[in-house]
């Protein structure tokens, strides 16, 4: 790790509290000159650091900037190995192709800002610069191609059970992956992956997660009416999406392990936007009206149609009914 890292890691424990170069480089075991080194480079990266005569230096409480360093302070998942970029083309693009060239499992992606941001059939995912966050992570799970979708629902509940954590407002999960605030969604997730053709199972996945964390300068786009955002305005104190970033992480690690016992189910569950309420199903290019009636423990919906016909639906997406357009 370098000196710079080693600084910023010192200054983000203590967000608020000044160091002295002395006391810096004592604790680094580096000269105070490799500290004024370490400062500078750091402001040059834009990092808010304040420096007072016979006090030393310390990082702003509101720097907006997402680190390894910022988000690691929340992070209580062992050997998991945490990268950060400001501006990327996609964290799942890039991590797939890190799959691809053999990374080990436990790999985590985060970045501020994506110029080609991806979601569900296509769509582009917005991912404005300091707003939002988008987090990809790689695994390599003991898994069969059919119970992949428990990686997608996995990370939909360790998602809401984050937001509630971190910005004390209830999170509703619309099935099977978006998550939802105040009536508006604020998280898309996107699971790719890789079969093994020998087992039939998955060789690796790609959860990639995009959550709008704070609403974007100008509002969101027009195009995008239902997009909302976790907090209603930047928390003073704290960097929320280094926070969010970590407890995302830590909820979808306690339940990794044990995947295939379904530990999350009953905490999607009782956050589901959808059960008990009519929805219209999309598939393909059709659309029809049916009541959503419970979860199987695969986490596929049960609904009953118009006709009185109960199917259970594995994929697709749904949308819950405006009240004026119910029976």
């Amino acid at each position: 790790m370098q000196v710079k890292d080693r600084v910023l890691e010192a200054l983000e424990a203590n967000r608020g509290t000044y160091f002295s170069g002395e006391a810096l480089a004592q604790k680094l075991a580096v000269s105070r000159s490799a500290v004024w080194k370490a400062i500078q480079q750091l402001r040059e990266s834009g990092y808010p650091i304040e420096a007072a005569s016979k006090r030393g230096y310390c990082l702003a409480k509101d720097s907006a900037i997402l680190s390894a360093q910022s988000i690691a302070q929340y992070l209580t998942v062992p050997q998991l190995r945490l990268e950060v970029e400001q501006l990327v083309s996609s964290t799942n693009t890039l991590l797939r192709q890190r799959a691809e060239a053999g990374e080990p499992e436990g790999l985590a992606l985060v970045a501020a800002a994506q110029t080609a941001g991806r979601g569900r059939r296509d769509h582009t995912f917005f991912s404005p610069p300091d707003t939002g966050l988008y987090l990809s992570f790689l695994v390599r799970p003991q898994l069969s191609a059919k119970d992949a979708l428990l990686l997608t629902t996995c990370a939909a509940a360790a998602v809401a059970l984050a937001i509630e954590d971190c910005a004390g407002v209830p999170a509703e999960i619309k099935w099977v992956n978006d998550v939802f605030c105040r009536g508006k969604k604020v998280c898309g997730i996107l699971t790719e992956g890789a079969l093994d053709l020998e087992t039939g199972g998955l060789q690796y996945a790609i959860v990639g997660i995009g959550v709008n964390c704070f609403p974007p300068e100008g509002g969101f786009p027009e195009d995008l009416p239902e997009a909302g955002s976790v907090f209603a305005e930047r928390p003073q104190g704290i960097e929320g999406r280094s926070q969010l970033a970590g407890a995302i992480l830590n909820h979808f690690f306690e339940f990794y392990p044990n995947l295939a016992q379904r530990p999350f189910f009953e905490d999607y569950r009782k956050r589901s936007l959808v059960l008990g309420k009519e929805i219209t199903v999309l598939e393909g290019n059709q659309t029809r009206t049916a009541l959503a009636l419970d979860l199987d423990q695969d986490f596929s919906l049960r609904v009953r149609e118009a006709d009185g016909t109960e199917r259970t639906l594995s994929s697709g997406e749904v949308r819950v009914r405006p009240a004026k357009d119910r029976c």
